[in-house]
């Protein structure tokens, strides 16, 4: 990079602005419409009993700033663009949205989900799954990794809900063990990591197997190009919700920072705040798979129990380290940014990042698993010389003011 960006040029909202004119055209503003209303409980909602029970029974008891706006207009049968940060509750407002809407008498799948990991398509899965559970939803996750047969073999028994990541999907399409003819509805969610993942040629493909008048409801942190393309392609008069960033959910998660000066001096420091991990469930974010290796090697020749994961390993292996994780068996996991997204681990209260994330984007994503809408976590950053420019970045992108590390961590846990 030649030379630092200028002071606030990074993520402007102008500059947002601009690009989705250039791209839509001077028109943009008629493709769009924005959403605004707003519903200050679930039971304003007109949500049906029984879907309301499951709301309730999952623990929510206030919407978040992107349910009180997002759930209404998909439960209308809208196409949606709702636009906000991961841990703001995303997923359960197109869940409540397509639960709403499916009609239980007919076991046909009548919504698809698609999602860029397994991981979370699995997460979004067991959400659906948990939110209908007083509907008696059926529910399939179709990841890459499981068994074609077993999958053909659920789907040829009838589900009503179809999650999973573009690959699978569209070869159960394609063999017609999914079968396209009542699908009403169709999710993209976290569009933004699919569509950079390489996904958007089987998104297309998939689009095309559809029924023409489906439901489109995308749902992403940002807004890149690939996904305003996307909109505009296969969107009817979509109606627009964006949280602000100022709304989203760094609530309740106390940030710091040790300065630690040197790479090599994060180790002994990590070793130091070891106690203070194991007493919580916490998880440890590197940037790279190789280092993941390594730290894990580190501590464990140190008698550290900690657990790994990345995007190397099988996925078998990686559900049986995040069960011993969610079970608590162990409690701390170190992983990379592929797999923040995956994991919503209630019992984490706190979050290290041992490396700072490359984009300020992730900050959020990693950290925003600590305390989960409405839950409170603890952030610790590891930032060396060369990070104090992240550091700051961070604390603009987000408006928070991280601090330093006091000594009694322990007692904020």
């Amino acid at each position: 990079m030649a030379g630092a960006a200028p002071e606030g040029s990074q993520f402007d909202a102008r500059q947002f602005d601009a690009k989705m004119t250039e791209l839509l055209g001077a028109d943009g503003e008629e493709f769009f419409t924005s959403y605004d209303e707003v519903y200050d409980s679930f039971d304003a909602m007109g949500l049906q009993e029984n879907l309301l029970r499951g709301i309730y029974a999952y623990g929510f008891e206030k919407p978040s700033a992107i349910q009180q706006r997002g759930i209404v207009p998909f439960c209308k049968g809208l196409d949606v663009i709702q636009q906000a940060q991961s841990g703001t509750g995303k997923t359960a407002t197109f869940c409540s949205g397509v639960l709403q809407q499916l009609d239980f008498a007919v076991v046909e799948c009548q919504a698809l989900v698609l999602a860029p990991t397994r991981e979370l398509a699995q997460q979004i899965e067991k959400v659906m799954r948990a939110l209908g559970d007083y509907l008696g939803v059926k529910v399939h996750a179709c990841v890459g990794g499981t068994s074609v047969r077993e999958d053909q073999r659920i789907l040829s028994s009838g589900v009503h809900v179809v999650v999973g990541t573009p690959g699978r999907v569209f070869d159960m399409l394609r063999r017609q063990s999914l079968r396209s003819d009542y699908i009403k509805m169709f999710v993209l969610d976290e569009a933004d990591e699919m569509l950079s993942r390489g996904f958007k040629d089987q998104i297309y493909d998939i689009f095309q197997l559809l029924p023409p008048k489906v439901q489109v409801g995308v749902f992403s942190a940002t807004m890149p190009p690939e996904a305003l393309e996307i909109t505009r392609k296969f969107m009817n008069k979509p109606v627009r919700i964006l949280v602000k960033r100022d709304e989203l959910t760094l609530e309740g998660i106390k940030q710091f920072y040790v300065n630690v000066d040197k790479e090599e001096w994060k180790l002994e420091t990590l070793c130091d705040l070891y106690e203070t991990l194991a007493i919580t469930q916490s998880v440890i974010f590197v940037n790279t798979r190789r280092k993941v290796d390594w730290l894990t090697d580190k501590m464990r020749s140190r008698d550290h129990t900690v657990s790994a994961t990345h995007g190397d390993m099988d996925q078998n292996t990686r559900d049986i380290i995040m069960r011993e994780f969610r079970s608590g068996s162990s409690r701390v996991l170190i992983t990379t940014d592929l797999l923040a997204r995956g994991i919503d681990v209630q019992q984490v209260s706190l979050v290290i990042n041992y490396d700072l994330p490359t984009q300020p984007e992730n900050y959020l994503h990693r950290i925003g698993r600590s305390g989960r809408f409405g839950r409170k976590g603890v952030a610790i950053n590891f930032v060396t010389k060369d990070d104090d420019r992240m550091l700051v970045d961070i604390q603009k992108f987000y408006n928070v003011v991280v601090e330093e590390l006091p000594a009694n961590v322990a007692d904020l846990l």
